[in-house]
């Protein structure tokens, strides 16, 4: 998830691009940049058994903080939107619940922004910490029996 034109923002693709590049195109796994796409991704999110989700995540901790939430501890609604126009992905989760379709395995991994204005790349703690979101996004595809 994320949008690459607003620096930190963009991590969780830059997450996912490393991620593939270490795992291949061919992991088994379908590799989807969710960008910005928001209630586009609810039925590709109701298709999937398990679901890795790799975001940039406000959790008022320091910048490049890894953040990782588990299917449980995901807030699945945000707040009160005034329109369609305004649905996150939380509420994209939210939605697949209600409907009895969330992904039966999900997770959630991201690291803590700093900078969200518009711009491309990220800070240095936080392209340290994308080695972490990655060795960490493995971890959990190897407990889940994805790779090896």
């Amino acid at each position: 998830m994320g949008n690459i034109l607003c620096h930190h923002e963009g991590l969780g693709v830059y997450a996912m691009q490393a991620l593939r590049d270490q795992l291949g195109p061919g992991a088994g796994m379908e590799w989807i940049d969710g960008g910005v796409m928001g209630l586009d991704l609810l039925p590709l999110v109701e298709d999937c058994s398990h679901l890795l989700v790799l975001d940039a995540i406000d959790a008022g901790q320091l910048a490049g903080a890894l953040i990782e939430l588990g299917k449980d501890a995901i807030p699945l609604y945000n707040g009160i939107r005034m329109s369609e126009h305004q649905l996150g992905f939380q509420e994209v989760l939210g939605l697949a619940k209600i409907r009895q379709a969330l992904p039966g395995r999900l997770h959630l991994m991201g690291m803590q922004p700093a900078d969200l204005s518009v711009g491309v790349g990220v800070s240095p703690p936080v392209a340290a910490g994308l080695v972490m979101v990655v060795e960490r996004s493995k971890g959990v595809l190897q407990e889940w029996g994805i790779v090896i």
